[in-house]
């Protein structure tokens, strides 16, 4: 029977120092249970292997947010015949506390190295952990590093931007509530929104009712002129890709409609009121996000894409853009 499991790994990520410099990684696959003794005496279930190889999703989190917080994504993505990786680095946040982090660079954004590099140690430690074998995994020769899509919520679609095109296999990228509106303290012009540099079709969704991007503007030196960063985003640190990019606003939605459950111990839910029941965004948003892994992932040859993987998400980015304040694409 078909099924979503999971394997745990660990890894070092380099350039951080002891104990924080080990991220903890929840591999979801597809999986297709036999109902032999292994299995009901292990608890581990093979990798549906006819499936196989697997493209990869690799879900960067934002400030705070725990890796579970992604679990029904993951488990949605698992389901759609790919494996989704969910990394939980706890580690130096900003002014020397801790927290959950996707392992934010600083030194990587300013002026004279932002390009040269990921802006996040994190990511190349996680798909350099997977590409490894590793002993009795169920996944063990199944994955496909030729095909990776790269998601992030919050920071973790902040760096996903930035570190992108220093991603192997590189197909995609999707964020939600992130931008690369840069912080004014890195030392780049006043406005500087910084480029994304891989050529690869991307999915920003924002919330309209985002309370921690409008919170944050001081960070940005934002002022009541600028447009929303997420939309200057779009606009300016994107090339033209004939309609590939697209950028969604979902009605209703707040900063962490990415999250179920939303952990209101930490992060920065009190920022906003909270989702009303029954809203539909996170739904919303996790079709999005499913339908594009699908399009730029599941084709054998992204030259010839397979008409009905690119349909879906048409159909969700078409007019009359049902649960959408804006759609955009270039």
């Amino acid at each position: 029977m078909s099924q979503v499991r999971t394997e745990w790994r660990a890894c070092r990520v380099p350039g951080l120092k002891e104990p924080y410099d080990t991220a903890h990684l929840r591999v979801f696959y597809p999986a297709r249970a036999t109902g032999s003794d292994a299995e009901r005496l292990t608890g581990v279930i093979a990798a549906d292997a006819g499936r196989a190889p697997f493209p990869l999703v690799v879900l960067l989190p934002g400030i705070n947010v725990p890796a579970d917080s992604y679990r029904w994504l993951a488990v949605l993505l698992a389901r759609r015949g790919f494996v989704a990786v969910t990394p939980e680095l706890v580690g130096e946040l900003f002014g020397g506390s801790h927290g959950v982090t996707p392992g934010i660079d600083l030194a990587a954004c300013t002026p004279g190295a932002y390009g040269t590099r990921a802006t996040t140690p994190l990511l190349g430690a996680v798909l350099a952990a997977l590409a490894e074998p590793a002993p009795g995994s169920p996944l063990d020769g199944l994955l496909d590093p030729e095909r990776v899509v790269l998601g992030g919520h919050s920071a973790g679609g902040t760096v996903a931007l930035q570190s992108a095109a220093h991603v192997p296999g590189l197909r995609g990228v999707f964020t939600y509530g992130a931008h690369t509106r840069v912080a004014a303290a890195l030392g780049h012009p006043p406005g500087t929104v910084l480029p994304v540099g891989a050529r690869v079709p991307v999915l920003l969704m924002s919330g309209e009712h985002d309370g921690v991007i409008a919170a944050s503007a001081e960070r940005y030196a934002l002022t009541d002129a600028d447009a929303d960063p997420v939309a200057r985003t779009f606009h300016e640190a994107l090339t033209d890709s004939g309609g590939a990019h697209a950028w969604v606003r979902i009605a209703g939605a707040g900063h962490f409609a990415l999250c179920d459950p939303v952990d209101a111990t930490s992060a920065r839910g009190f920022l906003e009121e909270p989702e009303p029941e029954g809203s539909g965004a996170r739904a919303l948003a996790g079709r999005l996000v499913a339908a594009f892994c699908s399009a730029v992932l599941l084709p054998e040859r992204p030259a010839a894409p397979n008409p009905d993987d690119q349909a879906e998400l048409d159909a969700l980015l078409a007019p009359p853009h049902p649960g959408l304040l804006d759609v955009r694409r270039r």
